[in-house]
């Protein structure tokens, strides 16, 4: 009688069902991946607590939901497998968050699922797979140094953002400023870059959750009528 073959337990989370049911079922067909999918990280923690598995494949930008909230969520619930990043797009800041966090690793979208299928192999055998342009980055393990912990804001890009917390659009933030409107656009952007976040919902949740101390200093002044 030929034994089984103990099989890897993957869980995907992934926003965007055609790529989650199509990847799930690819995976599928290898003789060693069993594999089960949801679409957010709610109703992954429902599951993790319930069912054991060996990898985690989670996307990094789940709309209302990011990557970076699950690792901790996850070890609280007892969740002892590993945590492998796939997604389209992700700043550098939030890989060192998440490698921090101790997943084991970052695969992107656009590579060839073959590639995916030795990763997952990879990180359930206790290894890190990284895309190469963040081999030079910290492992796992955490050897971070203090500097890699959080970016830091300049005073303008503390005041925009504190701007942008209290619902401000792009023109009012503009005008209390005193600053073109496509100046506040490009703060934006450089925040959004920062924080590894793409919207303007994640940048107020993060910055409540991760950059209080900061927002305290150098508080905005009420707009002034005349000055330029």
């Amino acid at each position: 009688m030929i034994p089984a073959v103990a099989q890897i337990r993957i869980l995907l989370i992934d926003d965007h069902a055609v790529f989650r049911e199509a990847v799930a079922q690819v995976l599928s067909a290898q003789e060693d991946f069993a594999v089960q999918h949801c679409p957010s990280i709610a109703s992954a923690m429902e599951m993790v607590v319930s069912e054991r598995f060996d990898v985690v494949l989670l996307d990094h930008d789940l709309g209302v939901e990011r990557a970076s909230q699950f690792l901790p969520a996850a070890r609280q619930a007892g969740f002892d497998g590993r945590v492998l990043i796939v997604t389209a797009w992700i700043a550098d800041t939030e890989v060192r968050r998440l490698l921090r966090q101790g997943a084991s690793g970052v695969f992107f979208k656009e590579r060839p699922l073959a590639e995916l299928a030795s990763s997952i192999r990879a990180v359930a055998a206790g290894g890190v797979s990284l895309d190469p342009r963040y081999e030079a980055m910290t492992a796992p393990s955490g050897r971070a140094g203090a500097h890699e912990s959080a970016p830091r804001f300049n005073e303008r890009q503390r005041r925009v953002l504190r701007l942008v917390m209290e619902g401000l659009s792009n023109k009012e933030i503009g005008w209390r400023l005193k600053i073109s409107e496509s100046y506040v656009k490009a703060i934006l952007q450089r925040l959004f870059q920062k924080t590894g976040v793409r919207t303007r919902g994640q940048l107020v949740r993060i910055a409540l959750e991760q950059y209080r101390e900061q927002l305290l200093q150098d508080p905005v002044e009420p707009p002034s009528s005349g000055e330029s």
